[in-house]
């Protein structure tokens, strides 16, 4: 009887111990800040296996401002990482839902449970005593060994499993797969939509590192004309210009700029950009600031 109750005592430790083990997998660690909590979740595109509310990167700066301004706005926190989920895939979670052979490290301890749970019941059921003779007793007792060791050597089986299964699959560094380029790109057009140009010319330049391309230029001269950084404006549509001296849109961007820092000039710089693009959609908005 006594024997009966330590394994039955075991048994429901191991169960307890399980169902805690599954229930810190499934639910995060709360957190009194509910833009953090949602930035633990989601990975910074441009680092090393940190998440959002660890890095310092700008990219990570404006994803929390991102989530911060949803979160004012009244979306739940699943709605939230939809959109980010949405924008830059599912590689943007810190922990992506779990597929194939993934689903071993919820299965096989979700197995190894409810087997823990069937032999603690089993145990600690009443029995009633049974009428054998004593020539049986022994061969009865003989019969139910087997039964134990088979169910001890699938318990071990699955620990095996598992443990095979986080090696294979958790390696120690995670490398996120997202293009930070494109989240900062996709950042910017999103800013540049809540009209928060100055955040928005910030994702240009950060895109400009990775990528120097003059489209990117020229969405970040218009960005600064639009927070009212004139030289900034001017400075990156003369680096546009530089490569492509015709560029009707650099041509518009420096002209407006050049309004600001060089009124002296900017109507010849608008002129040519009437001669350059004549029917371009800005051609009569410039016609009659220029008075022509």
């Amino acid at each position: 009887m006594i024997r009966r109750a330590g394994v039955a005592l075991t048994l429901v430790a191991l169960l307890a111990a399980a169902a805690a083990g599954l229930f810190r997998s499934a639910v995060p660690a709360g957190r009194a800040d509910p833009v953090a909590a949602v930035a633990a979740g989601l990975r910074c595109p441009a680092c090393q296996g940190e998440s959002l509310v660890d890095s310092r990167s700008p990219i990570a700066v404006s994803m929390r401002q991102v989530i911060a301004d949803q979160t004012a706005q009244g979306r739940s926190p699943d709605e939230i990482r939809r959109w980010f989920v949405a924008r830059y895939g599912e590689e943007v979670l810190a922990q992506p839902p779990a597929r194939g052979p993934g689903l071993l490290l919820w299965v096989v301890p979700a197995l190894a449970l409810l087997g823990a749970g069937a032999a603690a019941a089993r145990t600690m059921r009443a029995r009633r005593p049974a009428r054998v003779s004593p020539a049986d007793r022994p061969t009865r007792r003989r019969s139910r060994r087997p039964v134990w060791w088979l169910a001890a050597a699938g318990l071990v089986a699955l620990v095996v499993a598992v443990a095979v299964a986080a090696d294979r699959l958790a390696p120690p560094t995670v490398t996120p797969r997202t293009d930070p380029t494109a989240v900062a790109l996709k950042l910017a057009y999103d800013l540049e939509g809540q009209q928060r140009y100055d955040a928005a010319a910030q994702m240009y330049r950060e895109a400009l590192r990775d990528r120097p391309d003059d489209g990117v230029r020229l969405r970040l001269a218009f960005a600064l004309l639009r927070a009212a950084d004139a030289a900034g404006a001017e400075q990156a549509a003369g680096q546009v210009l530089d490569h492509a001296p015709e560029s009707p849109d650099g041509l518009l961007v420096l002209g407006l700029a050049q309004r600001i820092t060089r009124p002296t000039v900017a109507s010849a710089t608008l002129r040519r950009f009437l001669a350059v693009a004549p029917a371009h959609p800005a051609a009569p908005e410039i016609r009659r600031l220029l008075g022509s």
